[in-house]
Formats: structure tokens, C-alpha cells, sequence
């Protein structure tokens, strides 16, 4: 199936790792150039060169700490004109009320929370100017399925995908889709230490298996298409169908 993305200009944070890492290598497998967004450089270089190598495609990459509003302003200048949105960055730590800290659940949610948020106030104008564009945010099921043992989690990524669904009702109005992707556990670095870490919740896993990333990447490369044009305002979970076990 032709995703008629090539050509398209895409930016995704944490592109360099993970989730992001993998979602970079699939558009750039369509043909999208890319802008990649981290902290670290060498990550970022490593990236740059193999997706380059592999693919043929243009690659340009940005250090950048999205918890930052003056780095997010000078990212967006920097990726004017993209096409597409991928918010991918962040990483928001597990524990109860009580052991998380006033100053880390801020530094979460900088992160994740407004650095989406801002991130999307500042590409979304000139998107709607054009007419067209597409912003995907990769969440996770946090937001949908709360516990007190991920609670900045929870309230972000819920916080998130209300937001999601309430900015993609509004801004197809402008040629504009905003959607939004829970994955659940995916077989990233982090996720294979977690599992690593709790053999019986693995075994658990439907299928007996965490998400590939690749399968991730690629709904996101899916609904940032045009063969999802169609498609707003709304969110996508990939987990394997644990959202709608009650045992």
C-alpha cells in the first residue's frame, strides 16, 4: 500500500531512540525527510547516519530539552514548513503520591505534557494557514487505564489525550488532523528492562509478547497518511487488547 508520504517533511522527537527511533525509520522508509529531535547528540548523529545510509532520504537533526519553552520556539523556527508532527518525547517515572516529588512530577510533565502542548501551539498556525498537516501524539495507556502505581503517568497522558481529541474536532476545520496512539508495553529498551524486571507480568503479555516497536510505527506512519485522511480528533490503542480484559 502506497502511504503517499513521500516527500513529506516530518519532525519527530526523541527520534533518536525507542519508539521515536523506529517511527523515524518508517517514514523515512515512505520517503519523508526528517527532522530529529533529542538530547543527546551522538544519540542524534548515530540516527542521522544510518537512516541516511539506509533510506536516501535528508535527515536533520536538533539537541534540544523539550521541557525548555525557549528550545521548543527555536525548534519549530528551525522546522518551519514540516508536514507532519510526531510528539514522542518523553519519560515519566513510576512510583505512588507519596515518592514522586514536587520538583520531578513538574520535570514530567514539562516534558511530556506542555512539551507536546507548547510544542503543538507553535507548528499548528502555519499548519492551518496552508491548509494541511498532521500532528500524532504518542501517549500510552496510562491515561486510559489509571493506577495509583503510575500516577504522573496517569494524569498526564490523560490530560494528553483530552486534549488530543479535543484540538483534532476542532482543527479539521483548517485542513488540520491531530490523533493521538497509546501504545502499551512495547519492546523498547525500557520496556524489555521492565519486563526483565517482572517475569510474571510478561508471561501475562497477550500473545506472550510485548509490542515489536515496528508495529507501532507503523499505525502512526498509517494515520499520519493520507490513507487515514479521514481520521481526527481521535485515539489509537495498540496493546494487544489488554484494554478490554476486566481479569
Amino acid at each position: 500500500m502506497d502511504l503517499q508520504l513521500k516527500n513529506k517533511l516530518a519532525l519527530v522527537t526523541g527520534g533518536s531512540r525507542g519508539i521515536g527511533r523506529e517511527v523515524a525509520e518508517s517514514l523515512a522508509a515512505e520517503g519523508c525527510k526528517l527532522h530529529l529531535a533529542g538530547r543527546k547528540l551522538a544519540d542524534l548523529q548515530q540516527a542521522q547516519k544510518e537512516i541516511t545510509s539506509q533510506h536516501g532520504v535528508e535527515v536533520a537533526i536538533h539537541v534540544a530539552d523539550l521541557a525548555d519553552q525557549n528550545a521548543i520556539v527555536a525548534l519549530a523556527a528551525a522546522c518551519s514548513g514540516i508536514d507532519i508532527l510526531i510528539n514522542n518525547a518523553g519519560a515519566i517515572p513510576s512510583g505512588k503520591i507519596d515518592a514522586i516529588d514536587n520538583q520531578a512530577w513538574r520535570l514530567a510533565w514539562d516534558l511530556k505534557v506542555f512539551g507536546y502542548i507548547c510544542l503543538m501551539r507553535e507548528v499548528l498556525p502555519a499548519m492551518q494557514k496552508r491548509g494541511s498537516g498532521v500532528i500524532v501524539n504518542i501517549i500510552g495507556t496510562g491515561g486510559e487505564r489509571p493506577t495509583a502505581s503510575y500516577i504522573v503517568g496517569a494524569g498526564g497522558n490523560a490530560a494528553l489525550m483530552a486534549m488530543t481529541r479535543a484540538l483534532g474536532t476542532a482543527s479539521v476545520d483548517h485542513g488540520v488532523r491531530v490523533l493521538g496512539v497509546n501504545p502499551g508495553i512495547v519492546a523498547t529498551e525500557r520496556g524489555k528492562r521492565l519486563i526483565e524486571q517482572q517475569p510474571d507480568f510478561a508471561k501475562s503479555l497477550p500473545f506472550g509478547r510485548a509490542a515489536e516497536p515496528q508495529e507501532v510505527s507503523d499505525l502512526v506512519c498509517f494515520l499520519a497518511s493520507e490513507r487515514a485522511s479521514y481520521i481526527s480528533g481521535t485515539i489509537v490503542t495498540i496493546d494487544g487488547g489488554v484494554a478490554g480484559r476486566t481479569g
